[in-house]
C-alpha cells in the first residue's frame, strides 16, 4: 500500500490545496496568520519545482465577520453576501502579500453553481484557469458569495474544491482541515476510534457517521468532505484529508508520507463531458426506464430509445440534462434530453418509427444519445 501510494503522490503535477474557514482561523474567529503563512510557503515551494498549483480558500464570510466586530455569522444570505464582499477583498490583499514575498504572483477566480451548470460556461472557466496555470499563475478560487443565492449556491468549499480538480483534470486534491482524517468512528465520543489511512470505497457506514456538517463558522463537516471525494475517486482524481496543523503537511502529502486518509481513485481519468455530465451540471429531472433498457444503457452501452421508458418526472426542454433510473428507482445514468418532458411522455414506450407520427416531426431516433450520456458506476 505505502509504495504504490507513494508513487502515486510523487507524480502528481497538477495540485488542488482546499483550506477550510477553521485551518485558517483561531477559535476567535481572527486570522491564523501563523498557519496561513506556513501553507503558503509551502505552496510556493512546490510552484518552484514546476508543480501546477490551485488554491480553494475559504474564509471570507468569517473574515468580514471580524472586520466587523461581529462574533457569529449572521443568518440571512443578504447579510452574508455583504461579510464576504468585505472578507473576500481583505483575504485576498493578504494571500497577495504573502504569496508576493516568494515571487509568487496569484489570481482572484470567483466561481457560482451556474458556473459549473451551464456547459460553456464550464468550457470558458476551464480555459480561464488552464490559461492562468500556464502563466506560471497560483489562482486562488472561492464560492463567489457575494453574488449567490441558495439556490445556486455549493454550500461548501469542499464540493467546490472537487468539481475544480475535475474542472482541471487535476492529479491530487488536498483538503486540509481541524481534523487528522477520516475515523471509522467520531473519535471525540469514542476512545476506540481509529484513523483511516486508505479508503477505495465510501460505505453507508461511513457517511451515516458523517453527521458533523461543520462549525458555526464553516459550512462543511466530515459530510462534505465526504462527498467531496465520491467526485474526486468517480473522478479518476486522488484526494487526501489532512490536518493543517500538522508540520509540512503540504510537502509530506507530495512526498508520499501516510499523513491523513488517502482516498483511492479508480483506474483511468474520466473525460470532460463525462466528468459535467456525473458532477458539474445539475439534473433537471427523471427519466424512469424498464428492465430492458437499464440493461442496454449499463452493459452494452446503447443510446436511450423511446420503447424502453416507462415514466417522466419534473419539466425540462430539450438539451437539459436528465437523470435516468431504473424500475427500482436507482439513478443508473445522466444524459442530455433531445426531447423536452412533455414530448417524452407521449412517446414512452413507443417505438423510433412512431414518433414522428405522434409528435409531427422527428429530429432524433434516440431519447439520449450514447455520446450524451453517463452511466453511473
Amino acid at each position: 500500500m505505502g509504495v504504490n501510494r507513494r508513487k502515486k503522490l510523487e507524480t502528481a503535477q497538477r495540485v488542488v490545496v482546499k483550506v477550510g474557514t477553521s485551518t485558517l482561523t483561531h477559535a476567535n474567529g481572527k486570522l491564523n496568520l501563523c498557519r496561513i503563512e506556513q501553507l503558503v510557503r509551502e505552496m510556493a515551494d512546490l510552484h518552484n519545482r514546476d508543480l501546477e498549483v490551485i488554491l480553494v480558500s475559504s474564509g471570507a464570510i468569517r473574515v468580514g465577520a471580524n472586520r466587523m466586530g461581529l462574533k457569529r455569522i449572521p443568518t440571512t444570505i443578504p447579510e452574508k453576501q455583504a461579510l464576504a464582499a468585505i472578507g473576500q477583498g481583505a483575504l485576498m490583499q493578504l494571500y497577495e502579500k504573502l504569496f508576493s514575498e516568494y515571487h509568487q504572483t496569484v489570481a482572484q477566480v470567483l466561481l457560482t453553481r451556474g458556473d459549473f451548470d451551464e456547459r460553456i460556461r464550464y468550457l470558458n472557466a476551464t480555459n480561464a484557469l488552464l490559461s492562468l496555470l500556464k502563466m506560471e499563475v497560483i489562482p486562488i478560487i472561492n464560492e463567489n458569495d457575494t453574488v449567490a443565492v441558495e439556490e445556486i449556491k455549493f454550500g461548501d468549499n469542499d464540493t467546490l474544491s472537487a468539481l475544480v480538480a475535475g474542472l482541471v483534470d487535476a492529479d491530487m486534491l488536498i483538503i486540509l482541515s481541524d481534523v487528522n482524517g477520516l475515523y471509522n468512528a467520531d473519535p471525540r465520543a469514542s476512545d476506540n476510534a481509529r484513523l483511516l489511512r486508505r479508503v477505495t470505497e465510501i460505505t453507508p457506514e461511513m457517511e451515516a457517521s458523517s453527521h458533523n456538517r461543520g462549525s458555526s463558522f464553516a459550512s462543511g463537516g466530515m459530510f462534505t468532505k465526504l462527498k467531496a471525494a465520491r467526485i474526486c475517486m468517480a473522478s479518476g482524481i486522488t484526494m487526501i484529508i489532512a490536518n493543517s496543523a500538522e508540520d509540512n503537511v503540504i510537502r509530506r502529502i507530495v512526498a508520499g508520507e501516510e499523513v491523513g486518509t488517502l482516498f483511492v481513485p479508480r483506474e483511468g481519468k474520466m473525460h470532460a463531458r463525462e466528468k459535467w455530465l456525473a458532477f458539474g451540471s445539475l439534473v433537471q429531472g427523471y427519466i424512469e426506464v424498464d428492465e430492458g433498457a437499464a440493461a442496454a444503457l449499463t452493459r452494452k452501452g446503447r443510446s436511450l430509445l423511446a420503447s424502453g421508458i416507462s415514466a417522466v418526472s419534473g419539466e425540462f426542454d430539450r438539451g437539459a440534462v436528465v437523470g435516468v433510473k431504473s424500475s427500482g428507482g436507482q439513478e443508473i445514468a445522466r444524459g442530455i434530453a433531445h426531447y423536452n418532458a412533455g414530448e417524452i411522455r407521449l412517446i414512452a414506450g413507443r417505438k423510433s418509427s412512431e414518433i414522428e407520427q405522434i409528435l409531427g416531426e422527428k429530429d432524433y431516433d434516440e431519447v439520449i444519445h450514447r455520446n450524451n450520456l453517463w452511466v453511473v458506476r
